[in-house]
């Protein structure tokens, strides 16, 4: 299998996107990261992030955004964004508690997402679902987790989060085997019981067997460095990041 892409989400370094978002992707691309993910546009137009991109080789892995910008008139406004800049990933990191607040929400929620799913497909995008840590609490004898993607089209992307769902008591690994193909985009996260501020491959991840899951039977794309605790400023967290990764291989 070829090497899959290492894009960066930009949440990572949100505060130095707000000042000077060309300078941000300069550097990025200049690190060696292959792609972004948007978490917002910082007051930029498509057809301005599109030269961007271009003039800095990057593609982009995907955007965070909400759900309602999925929903009704809104997703038309939504796709023809993501067209220009070249996304087809568009993955919901979180959802209002009246969507998540019992198993009937989830099971609903699914059958939103599932709506979405079956109109993005048609034109060659896709939605998908970003994880936390409630996702892995119990809720009516079930694992919102497993309630969610147990009911949403293998089309519906299962962006694991394998940071947030070590917080929550939960490992990837047992997911990704469950799930096989729908880990189409992985955020790569590190989780440390004793370094709040680890970056990738210095915490308690098991990054072998993830990475063994994602280059086979998950089908994943992209990984994506996601860094959200900092020990040095953010944009050195990020460099430091992908050269951790590139020394495990990858």
């Amino acid at each position: 299998m070829a090497r899959i892409p290492v894009a960066l989400q930009l949440y990572s370094v949100r505060d130095d996107c707000a000042k000077d978002l060309p300078g941000v992707l300069k550097a990025v691309a200049k690190m060696g990261y292959a792609g972004v993910e948007f978490a917002g546009y910082h007051g930029f137009s498509a057809k301005q992030l599109k030269k961007l991109l271009a003039d800095n080789k990057l593609k982009v892995a995907g955007t965070h955004l909400g759900l309602d910008s999925l929903l009704g008139e809104e997703l038309q406004k939504t796709v023809d964004f993501n067209k220009t800049i070249g996304n087809k990933y568009l993955i919901v990191p979180g959802l209002a508690e009246e969507r998540r607040n019992s198993r009937k929400a989830w099971q609903i929620t699914a059958e939103i997402f599932n709506g979405i799913s079956g109109k993005l497909v048609k034109i060659g995008m896709r939605t998908g679902y970003h994880n936390h840590s409630i996702e892995f609490t119990p809720m009516d004898g079930e694992l919102p987790w497993d309630t969610f993607f147990g009911l949403t089209d293998e089309k519906v992307v299962m962006q694991f989060d394998t940071g947030n769902a070590m917080h929550g008591g939960a490992d990837a690994v047992p997911f990704l085997k469950r799930y096989p193909g729908r880990a189409t985009t992985v955020h790569l996260k590190e989780f440390s019981r004793t370094n709040d501020k680890a970056l990738i491959g210095e915490g308690d991840v098991d990054w072998k067997k993830i990475f063994k899951l994602c280059e086979g039977p998950s089908r994943t794309k992209w990984y994506i460095v996601e860094q959200e605790s900092y020990a040095c400023p953010p944009m050195e967290c990020v460099a430091k990041c992908l050269e951790n990764i590139r020394k495990m291989g990858r």
